[in-house]
């Protein structure tokens, strides 16, 4: 959910600011982009060197640079996020940010910023139960202000109780829920079919196709940035996933993609099936090694499940069911009548006549088809281009 958000990390005076460092480690490693500002008494403590090396940003305090007289925009940094951190936020800060005051950068960029800013307090006990902190924070929740409440645990006064900032992982969670909670796809269910399937001739030899499961994963990725819970079922592939919310089922067979999707598409919402499946497999499979020596120089086939046509007749109205076609001839006739077979709500096409698009190549060259035979026609693009295109396709049926 924190893939290349961009994220302002403001870190007040309080003891609790050595956790920052944890923090922002957390939220680079889920992929987010983050600047950290400092409040001057912050830097008594926590380095702005640690946090700059953990951020691969300069981490700002004053309203210009150096003796450069170099102006720190703190209208741009308020602009740039996506979501403000206030972590620690000490109770001095916390008041001030209630009254509007606004006398360091942080504080300027907090009144200039036009993202949700999300607020972890962090103080002793008795501050945080004073009644003054309890009506700052009731405030800044007014103004609509996310707040994330302080733990109970022992303090740094040696007190137990209340005040203590949440940890770094239960901050990172808090955002990442955040930010799926506002995607356009969140509370949906997809399943996702991606790469090749092996259908075995002997112990050793197998039927299969030179899809690679590129195109599937970015699917995958793109429906689950969109905050969709994706399953993804996999034929054989080396290739991994990013996106930490995928659960992955990997299939070898035919048999076993259908038997894997068969038991996921009843709670989809979403179900896009890009997988390369073998049309056919050997009728009888030998345990053995075949021999050359056995004269062995025929294989009888039979076809395989056709898992598209079969979930076609299993889908219910809310649910959205978007197939693949890869043609080489009578492309657009033939994608079209796959739309009624199977009872899709549109169809990707691939032509292995377009140069740059199939098999095992970064890119891709698709075109839409849907039920009611409307077409668009896309340009040669990156696969994860391609992947937006498909599911900015599939939200505009939510929409209706």
């Amino acid at each position: 959910m924190l893939r290349n958000k961009k994220i302002v990390l403001l870190v007040t005076a309080s003891i609790a600011a050595y956790k920052a460092a944890v923090l922002v480690r957390l939220l680079i490693k889920e992929g987010a982009q983050v600047k950290v500002i400092l409040t001057p008494q912050a830097k008594d403590f926590i380095t702005p060197l640690t946090l700059s090396t953990l951020s691969k940003n300069p981490v700002l305090s004053e309203f210009t640079r150096g003796n450069s007289g170099e102006w720190n925009n703190h209208v741009e940094l308020g602009l740039w996020a996506d979501v403000m951190l206030v972590a620690p936020a000490s109770a001095n800060t916390i008041a001030k940010m209630a009254y509007g005051l606004c006398d360091n950068l942080a504080l300027a960029v907090y009144l200039s910023a036009k993202c949700p800013v999300i607020i972890a307090p962090a103080m002793d006990l008795d501050m945080y139960r004073h009644p003054a902190t309890l009506a700052n924070l009731s405030t800044l929740k007014k103004y609509g202000n996310q707040i994330i409440a302080s733990n109970y645990g022992e303090l740094a006064s040696g007190l137990v109780g209340e005040g203590r900032m949440a940890e770094p992982e239960e901050i990172r969670d808090f955002v990442s829920t955040y930010f799926s909670k506002n995607l356009p796809l969140a509370g949906k269910t997809a399943l996702v079919t991606a790469g090749p399937t092996y259908e075995a001739i002997d112990a050793v030899r197998f039927l299969g196709n030179n899809s690679s499961g590129k195109m599937g994963i970015a699917i995958a990725e793109a429906l689950a940035n969109q905050g969709a819970q994706v399953h993804l079922v996999i034929g054989p592939s080396a290739l991994k996933t990013e996106n930490p919310s995928i659960k992955r089922t990997d299939v070898v067979s035919a048999e076993d993609m259908w038997k894997a999707s068969e038991s996921l598409f009843k709670q989809a919402d979403i179900a896009v099936l890009s997988a390369a499946v073998a049309d056919f497999k050997p009728k009888s499979v030998q345990t053995k090694k075949i021999k050359k020596a056995s004269g062995f120089n025929s294989i009888e086939l039979v076809e395989t499940v056709d898992i598209l046509a079969s979930l076609g007749k299993l889908k219910k109205k809310h649910q959205i069911l978007v197939g693949f076609a890869l043609e080489t001839d009578n492309e657009i006739e033939n994608a079209k009548l796959k739309i009624k077979k199977k009872n899709l709500d549109f169809i990707v096409l691939n032509s292995l006549n377009d140069k740059g698009a199939g098999f095992k190549h970064d890119t891709n060259k698709i075109t839409i088809i849907d039920a009611q035979n409307k077409i668009q026609k896309f340009e040669l693009k990156s696969k994860q281009e391609v992947a937006q295109d498909i599911v900015t396709k599939i939200k505009a049926y939510f929409k209706k």
